[in-house]
């Protein structure tokens, strides 16, 4: 820890150095080289974050404090990019010194890295205001939702009643579901929906394994600690690979309603292979998973897609 510390001393005195050497060596600023050296997606973008946070410099700080205003304010929408983008674009050529004629590439590049740096953290903000979300049972769209569960996954069985022991069919605890969405709030609901709406013969082949005599578990129930992964993942950071590395998206909340698919299908599947004796193994397959995850999260180069395999399981 104390050759860690000292290290994190050295580079903080020494980058200013470092920086100034690159700059005199190739003609081109920190960012300029993230944005021209650097694989885009994960890579590149995580880059040009990190030199942004590390600045030193009045100007961008002030950008990177404007821009997170913005997303405090919940401005940051791709209808207001070009408004909010274009003038923090220009303060940092200017600052670099870099003439956008000569580098047109890297404003471009360097524009995609900021829509998905702060879309990253307007996310944050929206999946954090779906987890306060508390499950109201005297909201009609929170029943609607919950409801629409049921019939997705049980199309064929109509509900006896709105209270009642058929829940515990889709891995809820109880007789009421309101209970098991404590800890997640709205987001866990949300999730399970999604998955149901978007991935219906994914979502039915899970629960078919949930049901599985000797290897089943409650579906629900796995499915809202999923929520909590995905959730914690998000907030720490370490989902940026997945989210800068999808070409076509930018970070949002139906990125990590894909997000959350994904985990809760490879998750099924270490499961059912793990062939566990009993659901006591949870936590300990559970943790198993998550950490298999972090490790592919850990490399900027990872992709992610659900590759459906159906088996006899």
């Amino acid at each position: 820890m104390i050759v860690f510390n000292l290290w994190s001393v050295l580079q903080w005195y020494l980058r200013p150095f470092i920086k100034w050497f690159l700059r005199k060596t190739t003609k081109l600023c920190e960012l300029q080289r993230i944005c021209y050296g650097d694989k885009p997606g994960a890579e590149r973008t995580r880059n040009v974050e990190k030199s942004l946070m590390q600045s030193r410099t009045r100007d961008v700080k002030e950008v990177v404090a404007y821009l997170d205003g913005v997303v405090y304010e919940r401005r940051f929408i791709p209808r207001y990019f070009r408004d909010i983008l274009d003038p923090s674009i220009g303060i940092i050529l200017r600052v670099k010194k870099i003439n956008p004629k000569l580098h047109s590439t890297f404003v471009v590049s360097f524009r995609r890295c900021l829509e998905q740096i702060w879309s990253y953290r307007s996310l944050v903000d929206q999946v954090e205001l779906l987890r306060q979300t508390q499950y109201d049972s005297t909201n009609d769209d929170h029943e609607d939702k919950l409801l629409k569960l049921w019939s997705l996954l049980v199309p064929d069985t109509p509900l006896e009643a709105r209270v009642t022991k058929q829940w515990q069919h889709i891995g809820f605890q109880g007789d009421d579901p309101k209970t098991d969405f404590r800890g997640m709030g709205l987001l866990g609901l949300e999730n399970l929906l999604y998955f149901a709406t978007e991935y219906p013969q994914v979502s039915s082949h899970v629960l078919s394994h949930s049901l599985h005599p000797k290897y089943g578990y409650t579906y629900a129930i796995v499915g809202i600690n999923i929520t909590s992964m995905a959730y914690y993942l998000l907030k720490d950071g370490s989902a940026k690979t997945y989210m800068f590395n999808a070409k076509q998206n930018l970070p949002n909340v139906n990125l990590f309603h894909k997000f959350y698919c994904y985990l809760f299908y490879e998750f099924d599947k270490m499961w059912i292979e793990s062939k566990p004796a009993n659901i006591m193994e949870f936590s300990d397959i559970f943790k198993k998973f998550e950490n298999a995850v972090r490790i592919e999260l850990a490399d900027p180069a990872s992709v992610f897609r659900i590759n459906v395999e159906v088996d006899n399981v």
